[in-house]
């Protein structure tokens, strides 16, 4: 991934607390000699504390062995994301049809470490951990080992902590045009108001801020 100066974390939180609220990707792991990496979408926790990501997939999934075979893989988490037209990029003083079109982004690519969890109490903890992050009203019963509901279900998974090694962290909102011209791409997001037009609006205007 590509990230020009302008385009880059501002620092450790910018990318921190966007994926706090940003917790489903893709994870990427190497594929068998002369094949295509294996790529599988899932939702994970980020916890920054133990600089760590959180998830688990069924037991017959094909990535556990190629996670066994190489453990190095990478989590990529992409959203806020919109279309923009040349002419809201046009510098002020040429033609509108000579501006730009682009995309705007978020972008965060966690390179890890895989860690596969087969305990059973080591599971239900993740597990736990997990549904503590996407259910915090509850209303799921704990899991715990050789307890109904769940603890029945833990064989047919395995839990995966994915230790990070390094982060690339990119938010591609307008960072080396004028002033003029993002309130401008500000004003037309607003105007168009299309799916993910006000979360990449916000991004813009909190950069700009920054």
């Amino acid at each position: 991934m590509l990230i020009h100066p302008w385009d880059a974390a501002r620092d450790d939180a910018e990318w921190q607390q966007w994926l706090a609220v940003h917790d489903f990707g893709q994870l990427a792991v190497n594929g068998p000699a002369g094949e295509p990496p294996f790529v599988q979408p899932l939702h994970f926790v980020y916890d920054p504390a133990r600089g760590e990501a959180l998830t688990h997939l069924a037991r017959p999934n094909p990535l556990w062995g190629a996670l066994e075979a190489s453990p190095d893989c990478l989590l990529s988490v992409v959203d806020d994301y919109a279309y923009v037209p040349g002419p809201w990029q046009a510098d002020p003083d040429g033609p509108s049809e000579h501006g730009t079109p682009t995309s705007f982004y978020a972008a965060v690519q966690l390179r890890c470490r895989a860690h596969v969890v087969d305990d059973a109490a080591e599971k239900s903890v993740l597990l736990n951990q997990q549904v503590g992050h996407f259910q915090p009203e509850g209303g799921s019963a704990r899991v715990a080992l050789g307890e109904a509901p769940y603890g029945r279900m833990l064989s047919g998974i395995r839990g995966l902590r994915l230790e990070v090694t390094g982060v690339r962290a990119k938010f591609k909102y307008a960072g080396k045009r004028t002033a003029e011209v993002r309130d401008r791409i500000a004003d037309r997001l607003a105007d168009r108001d299309g799916p993910g037009d006000a979360a990449a609006r916000e991004h813009l205007l909190r950069r700009q801020r920054a």
